[in-house]
């Protein structure tokens, strides 16, 4: 690969008449709808569809293997590799493609609002919509910082430039492909923005460890008196939710780094879930979804421009990308101190789980490292009952380092910081799905703030016989019944079957988590 004419044909590519830089958020929408690539909603979000992939591509996503990371990476169907030279000649058509087109769209940017562990970014794009986006949710400059154009991360985006898989090395049409050596991410293929979002996330989870930082997949609030809490969880689990609390502070609704400072979000922005989204029961995100935010996917009403968030005929992942100024009660900068909590949210489908239960340092490894909930019924094509499904510290598509490096970090801070860790099961009581009964988001509430309180601190606990987890045995609005899942069965021999299924579940999975010392291997069930 010849570094230094790529990195020239970069630069003289943005130089190029052609190339509109850092258009303000208005001229941008006015350009997305010129070019017909999207339409304004009744409340002024700017509404677009983004063709067959309405998802991320995590297949069609590799490593370009490289000297300096080899040795690094985590390789495997999460990390794939790519050789040097075929991500040379890629991304030299991408280049070649890109200067053909009538406008490019440009922008500078970060990620990190700790500036310490700031990275620098570029980012282009040949979709108008998808330079709204990349502004929304990453970092905007404020003139003031120190850019340092030479630690720079560009995102080379070219939706339009489709691959030949035989001739490009590729799996797909899609890619996106990460050079850390280039310090470019290049994707193609591919309308869907959150690609974008997700790249810089992997590289940051790559770059923060290297400096002793924890990377997060996470979100994080602060109370009145300065308390932090981390909310970690798979989709559906209740994350966005819970972490959006009228009376406290959104520090970032998914991506963190946790420093010897404190915790710092990664964006300046989110990218919610809309399906089956009420002002009612998120009015937060509701009221964020206005001009200068973007609906992905979302059915709209040609005649009234209503977004029908019911609707997933396009998909269900449906969502809404928008600065995170638009929550009333954000902070900013999004910097704060040490977390004192850290709750792991789970949709536990078998309704075995506790629906809160205290964990030990261990336990907290052991499940940071399993990451479960449950995929239900018809959320996936094939999946005709619940199934116990777990992704590697509630992340794992964005992992480029060992599973092993991000728990050991985490365990550390943990013990250095004094924090209290939760499980916290947003799913079934009474019963598997179909049987019992969601949990009450009141009770689920109520348990959260309990937690965040320092009210469950002193409460006695028993311990569960399945999974060794510490229930407490009141908790303040909840009946106390509740909090032991057992009691809330009738049938209790079906109770003790789900409990050793799910159980099985998690040992079996952890098995490939050979890095990891014996004490946390027998934090989990036994």
């Amino acid at each position: 690969m010849n570094t230094i004419s790529l990195q020239s044909e970069l630069e003289n590519l943005v130089k190029q008449n052609n190339v509109q830089l850092n258009l303000p958020i208005s001229s941008l929408i006015e350009k997305s709808l010129m070019r017909g690539e999207g339409s304004l909603t009744s409340t002024g979000a700017l509404s677009v569809e983004t063709g067959a992939y309405t998802g991320r591509s995590p297949k069609d996503k590799f490593i370009v293997n490289e000297s300096s990371i080899t040795d690094k990476i985590e390789w495997g169907p999460v990390n794939q590799p790519i050789e040097k030279e075929v991500f040379a000649a890629l991304y030299q058509k991408v280049l070649e493609h890109l200067g053909k087109k009538e406008e490019l769209f440009v922008s500078d940017g970060f990620a990190g609002a700790d500036q310490t562990y700031r990275l620098p970014l570029k980012v282009i794009n040949e979709f108008a919509w998808h330079q709204v986006f990349a502004r929304q949710l990453f970092i905007r400059p404020n003139g003031l910082e120190d850019k340092r154009e030479e630690n720079a991360f560009t995102i080379v985006s070219a939706p339009t430039f489709k691959a030949d898989p035989v001739v490009d090395g590729t799996r797909s049409e899609a890619f996106v492909i990460v050079s850390f050596e280039e310090r470019v991410v290049l994707i193609g293929g591919t309308e869907y923005a959150g690609e974008m979002k997700k790249s810089i996330f992997s590289v940051m989870n790559f770059l923060l460890p290297e400096q002793d930082v924890l990377s997060m997949h996470c979100s994080a609030n602060t109370g009145r008196e300065g308390d932090v809490a981390l909310f970690f969880g798979l989709s559906g689990t209740g994350k966005t939710t819970l972490s959006a609390d009228p009376n406290r502070s959104l520090i970032g609704d998914d991506e963190h780094g946790w420093s010897s400072n404190g915790v710092f979000n990664i964006e300046g922005g989110c990218y919610a879930k809309c399906v089956n989204l009420s002002q009612e029961k998120e009015p937060q995100i509701w009221n964020a979804i206005r001009f200068g935010s973007v609906l992905e996917n979302v059915v709209v009403d040609p005649q009234t421009g209503q977004p029908n968030y019911d609707d997933i005929s396009l998909t269900e992942n449906t969502r809404a990308a928008y600065p995170i100024e638009l929550i009333p009660n954000a902070l900013t900068p999004s910097v704060s101190g040490h977390p004192n909590t850290i709750i792991f949210l789970t949709a536990d489908a078998f309704g075995v789980l506790p629906p809160i239960s205290k964990l030990t340092k261990e336990q907290a490894m052991y499940h940071f490292l399993s990451g479960y909930t449950s995929k239900l019924a018809g959320t996936e094509r094939g999946v005709t009952s619940p199934e116990a499904t777990f992704s590697t510290c509630f992340g794992a598509p964005f992992l480029p380092l060992p599973a092993a490096r991000y728990a050991e970090m985490l365990g550390e801070k943990i013990d250095q910081h004094d924090v209290n860790v939760y499980l916290v099961n947003t799913g079934w009581s009474g019963g598997p799905y179909g049987v019992g009964n969601r949990m009450n988001l009141k009770y689920t509430r109520a348990m959260v703030q309990a937690a965040l309180s320092g009210e469950l601190r002193s409460v006695e606990t028993v311990t569960d016989e399945f999974f060794g987890l510490h229930i407490p045995t009141h908790c303040p609005g909840v009946p106390d019944h509740v909090l032991q899942p057992r009691d809330t069965w009738e049938d209790k021999d079906a109770y003790d079957a789900k409990a050793k299924e799910l159980a099985t579940n998690f040992k079996d999975n952890f098995l490939k988590f050979n890095a990891v010392s014996e004490k946390i291997k027998n934090a989990g069930p036994q």
